[in-house]
């Protein structure tokens, strides 16, 4: 699975500028980040940087920035960040597949898989003739052939828990097939997927978290065991 074995920042973004300015990819001058598992997780709030590092690492593979293989080359709007030309990737072996699937930017990529590419690919029907989380799934099981480097950005965007849960079965498949992933997300469910290792952006950096210590995980879980006193918290707040 050690097709992304780390990465390196050179420490040359200007600390005054976006993206660089975001204090969890601050610490990336400090040394290079190493993946230990088959799965790694990007966890953090908002605007902590776990998509702007994603991306900065598909376009530093050779993915077109808005997602697709590296064979790609469709762009609606220029907007990714610089931060790809200062990180060095450090590979062992190189995968014979790989996609960079990311829910903000999955309308051009269906939209480019059906204009060059045939409907067997992703399951023998057009992407954009399918709910948004039906084609999610359909292009993970049917385009991700296996041996293969897979970058995704938020896909419980377009997911029920439900299908959250197909996925968990599908990246499991993957890693059977001698996969690595690289998952950006907010989900607790994807997060306990047993062999990933939790890698937490924050004001503090980057560092990496057991499951149960996630904030994603405490706050869901307080408040389904508890979401009449939840709500009572919250409402009073906006009110007072």
């Amino acid at each position: 699975m050690d097709y992304l074995a780390g990465i390196r920042y050179d420490g040359t973004g200007d600390r005054r500028r976006y993206p660089y300015s975001i204090p969890a990819l601050g610490c990336l001058g400090r040394g290079r980040l190493d993946f230990s598992a088959p799965v790694t997780f990007f966890v953090g709030e908002n605007g902590t940087g776990k998509s702007t590092l994603l991306e900065a690492i598909a376009v530093a593979c050779g993915f077109n920035p808005e997602g697709g293989s590296r064979d790609f080359f469709f762009s609606t709007r220029d907007t990714h960040s610089a931060l790809s030309e200062h990180l060095t990737i450090v590979k062992r072996r190189t995968p014979k597949d790989g996609f960079f699937l990311r829910a903000e930017s999955f309308y051009n990529t269906a939209s480019f898989l059906d204009d060059t590419s045939t409907l067997a690919r992703y399951g023998g029907v057009s992407l954009h003739a399918q709910s948004h989380g039906e084609a999610f799934l359909a292009l993970v099981e049917h385009r991700f052939a296996g041996n293969g480097l897979y970058l995704l950005d938020e896909p419980e965007a377009a997911l029920s828990p439900q299908r959250l849960m197909s996925l968990l079965v599908l990246i499991d498949r993957l890693v059977k097939q001698d996969s690595q992933l690289v998952i950006a997300t907010h989900s607790p469910i994807l997060m306990a997927y047993p062999q990933a290792e939790i890698w937490q952006f924050g004001e503090d950096g980057i560092r990496t978290v057991a499951y149960r210590e996630t904030e994603h995980y405490f706050i869901t879980r307080q408040f389904l065991e508890q979401p009449e006193r939840m709500l009572r918290l919250l409402l009073s707040e906006e009110d007072a």
